[in-house]
């Protein structure tokens, strides 16, 4: 498995991480607790040494199934989870509202970010706690918010860092200035962000950044949320709470430019013997300054899958092609 290091940490963590967002069952129509911790276990035997997880996912559930999963195993991990992302406050800025089973206009559960100091202590124990750990590796600010100074978010992860609570810290979804001010107050080793063959709005402002500023980068959903595994073809049909089911880029439609897509690059992913998933993630941590992919797994087989994706190389020519081939179709991407 290719390493790669967290800015500058001083920690090393596997190109291709386990995402543990889809665990947590909320807004993908629930999931198997067995089969998360089984694939976390294939994870980690393949490999992978960085997990990334939040609270928000699953409220709590993912958390707790990584912990479950770790407890013997720690030493072994990259640990990484989140804060910011809250439930229930009456402060912050509210993102959305929820259901139990993912968002929802007229959901009972008021999601808001809050990135007060006070907030983000409790959190971090609440995540110890969950994680059964005393330490994590990466803390990330999951959501940004004009509702707190960024020196006051900052001063928080600094004062974990010193307590040695956390290790290193990050920050997700934020732009090139946001991450100026958290680095003017003290060490900042990571930018996490969406990003795959599909969506690749970061090319413009932050990864330039964090290349030029020698920032991790991490690529949520590198996957296109399972559309780039050229196994959600154009008739299948989402579960109630799986949130693909009412996205624009999972209509029929835009599911058969995919393939078009997917069709013209198979036989690159071939010619390496790879498959669609792996050729797409190892494609992801080929793009210059993204370090890390987070690719999320409900079973082992899937988790085992992901991780050979590592050690693929592709050359100049076959990056032009795959380039060639995103370009010549116009899918929707969100």
């Amino acid at each position: 498995m290719l390493m790669r290091p967290l800015g500058q940490s001083g920690i090393d963590a596997s190109a291709v991480a386990f995402g543990a967002w889809t665990i947590g069952g909320w807004m993908w129509g629930g999931a198997d607790e067995q089969e998360s911790v089984r694939a976390i276990h294939a994870a980690l035997d393949a490999g992978v040494n960085m997990i990334d997880t939040a609270p928000m996912y699953g409220f709590g559930l993912s958390e707790q199934i990584v912990g479950r999963a770790i407890s013997d195993r720690r030493d072994d991990v990259v640990l990484a989870t989140k804060c910011t992302m809250v439930i229930n406050p009456n402060v912050g800025e509210l993102k959305f509202r929820s259901s139990g089973i993912g968002p929802d206009p007229d959901g009972n559960i008021p999601v808001h970010i809050h990135a007060a100091p006070e907030s983000i202590r409790a959190e971090v124990e609440d995540s110890l706690r969950r994680l059964k750990t005393d330490y994590i590796d990466l803390y990330q600010t999951h959501w940004q918010t004009d509702t707190t100074p960024i020196a006051d978010t900052m001063g928080a992860l600094l004062e974990l860092k010193q307590q040695g609570k956390i290790r290193a810290i990050g920050v997700c979804n934020a732009s090139s200035s946001q991450m100026d001010e958290y680095r003017k107050l003290g060490p900042l080793d990571s930018d996490q962000e969406h990003f795959s063959m599909l969506v690749r709005d970061i090319e413009k402002d932050q990864l330039p950044y964090c290349r030029e500023n020698e920032l991790a980068v991490l690529a949520y959903s590198p996957l296109a949320r399972g559309l780039l595994t050229g196994k959600v073809g154009p008739e299948r049909e989402f579960a109630e709470g799986d949130q693909r089911r009412h996205m624009e880029m999972f209509s029929r439609e835009n599911r058969l430019r995919v393939k078009a897509i997917l069709d013209e690059i198979g036989s690159i992913a071939d010619d390496h013997g790879l498959t669609l998933a792996q050729l797409a993630i190892a494609w992801t941590i080929h793009q210059p300054g993204l370090t890390h992919a987070l690719v999320g797994a409900r079973n082992a087989a899937q988790a085992e899958e992901n991780a050979a994706a590592g050690d693929a190389e592709l050359t100049q020519d076959e990056l032009d092609a795959i380039e060639a081939a995103l370009q010549s179709e116009s899918p929707v991407m969100r």
